[in-house]
């Protein structure tokens, strides 16, 4: 399915007229008229080897939610050699801890739903069932919450290691501008430089 819509969007990013029958989309004289002046890359993510392998086929870079040295390798050998790769996660700056665990709890608890939950449930009410589960310590446990910038540092750095090109994360919470402003002075300073 993902391989079929990543060739109907490549080939709407021509700018001609397209109609495509395909066993999962349908596309009856389709054109965009406004178009960029290069297409612009198309990345996927895979979260087990079968999608790491097709996004190295297909994709124009791989995405990780983990610093997976085997899904980046499955990728590779897929066709991705040389491709541009990412990997990161979700942290949560707050000036104490207790609050940022708080603050993840309350705002992104599927992040913790074990297997394949959070790929399956249908419906919001069951995530919220599920999440009514998490706990504090989990929030803790997997992850970088609060003002140490160790911890932050910690919970990025095995990707740099795993040998991902760049390097993601994403603040959850409200406090952006707190986030922005930690990351730049204490964070990134102890991420540059040479990685093995």
């Amino acid at each position: 399915m993902l391989e079929e819509a990543v060739t109907v969007i490549r080939r709407l990013l021509t700018g001609e007229l397209v109609t495509h029958r395909g066993t999962h989309y349908r596309v009856d004289t389709a054109r965009l008229f406004t178009l960029p002046e290069r297409p612009p890359p198309i990345p996927m993510s895979g979260l087990g080897a079968k999608a790491a392998r097709l996004a190295g086929r297909i994709a124009d870079g791989y995405i990780c939610t983990a610093p997976d040295t085997a899904l980046l390798e499955a990728s590779q050998q897929g066709g991705g050699k040389g491709k541009p790769t990412q990997a990161g996660g979700k942290v949560c700056w707050a000036p104490d801890a207790a609050r940022a665990r708080d603050t993840v709890r309350r705002l992104w608890p599927n992040m913790f739903l074990p297997g394949e939950a959070a790929q399956l449930l249908p419906q919001p009410r069951h995530f919220a069932q599920l999440a009514s589960l998490v706990a504090d310590q989990m929030a803790e446990q997997d992850t970088a919450c609060g003002p140490d910038p160790e911890a932050h540092v910690a919970a990025l750095r095995p990707c740099l290691e795993a040998g991902f090109d760049e390097v993601y994360t994403n603040q959850i919470g409200p406090d952006q501008e707190g986030f922005f402003d930690f990351y730049a002075e204490r964070v990134l300073p102890r991420l540059r430089g040479p990685h093995p």
